[in-house]
């Protein structure tokens, strides 16, 4: 019984290392090295190359090594019926609210305009506007938008939030479904997505939806780029709209160099980094899930296959 681990990035040595250094008795190999594949019972992947799981036979279990797992659902030849189970964890969390707190403060005391007017030499104050000014919308109360809404109260904000079954958090206005939507959107003046992305929520970002909130609201997407329609995006900024939009997730990464999103002036751009996995904050029930695989109990953080989360 060991581990393979599969993901597309430079990280392949980084998570093996703290594997091992937590679980010395567990064989945990790459998926680029030589490896028995009928010994793995176990895959930790991200962004796995599409056909890649379907080469361990004796596979009991497939654990994505971040909040995601819309990949597994994308790719056909994931094996069917078996237990899928993504990371939750306060770190991830916390890290992801720091981000959008930082886009709405960059926001609210205008540092992203001022950032273009530094590219013209230009010496313009700008009006600011103050945190009791705006009514901040949550797409998605699930682990990160529970951690973000939770901070968003602390530092004084309205705050609202939207998901598929009701949740209840202190201080927050909470709209469930799509009966729902259009009253919480009407009054989200800054709107940050953070859905999984499923066969229901790609594309929610579009032209439809924009035209719902407030005339001139901000939009913040640290979700997945399937969320977005780009040229939905670009036609209600041109429009007027919308004032602006954060991004930190594409369609296709890395960004092109040629999308138009590079060089529009209220677009601003992070390269998918605002949530990352630490490996010594979510090594642990990783190892606890193989741990209990073993041992035939039930697996924590399991996904959904019937949602996609």
């Amino acid at each position: 019984m060991s581990i393979v681990i599969i993901r597309q990035d430079d990280k392949i040595e980084l998570w093996k290392e703290a594997l091992q250094r937590a679980a010395p008795d567990i064989s945990i190999y790459s998926y680029l090295e030589e490896h028995p594949a009928d010994e793995i019972t176990m895959a930790l992947v991200w962004k796995n190359p599409k056909g890649t799981l379907s080469q361990y036979p004796n596979l009991e279990y497939i654990a994505s090594s971040g909040a995601g797992v819309d990949f597994l659902f994308e790719d056909e030849t994931t094996p069917k019926n078996l237990p899928i189970t993504r990371v939750v964890d306060a770190m991830l969390a916390s890290d992801m609210s720091e981000y959008v707190l930082a886009a709405i403060f960059s926001y609210l005391k205008r540092f992203y305009q001022y950032k273009i007017n530094q590219t013209k030499s230009l010496w313009k104050p700008e009006q600011y506007r103050r945190i009791a000014d705006y009514t901040v919308g949550i797409l998605g109360l699930g682990a990160l938008g529970t951690a973000l809404a939770k901070d968003l109260v602390r530092f004084g904000f309205k705050t609202q939030g939207w998901s598929n079954s009701r949740k209840k958090i202190d201080k927050v206005t909470a709209f469930a479904g799509k009966d729902e939507l259009a009253e919480f959107l009407g009054s989200s003046e800054i709107l940050a997505c953070l859905l999984p992305l499923t066969n229901a929520t790609a594309g929610i970002l579009n032209k439809e939806l924009f035209n719902q909130l407030p005339k001139g609201a901000f939009v913040i997407n640290a979700a997945r780029g399937g969320h977005l329609v780009d040229v939905d995006l670009i036609e209600m900024l041109d429009s007027g709209q919308l004032s602006g939009a954060t991004l930190d997730v594409f369609h296709q990464e890395p960004l092109s160099s040629d999308h138009p999103f590079w060089q529009h002036e209220k677009i601003h751009i992070t390269p998918h980094y605002a949530s990352v996995s630490d490996t010594d904050s979510v090594v642990p029930q990783i190892i606890e899930n193989y741990r209990r695989m073993q041992h035939g109990e039930l697996l924590t953080n399991l996904v959904s296959t019937d949602k996609g989360y």
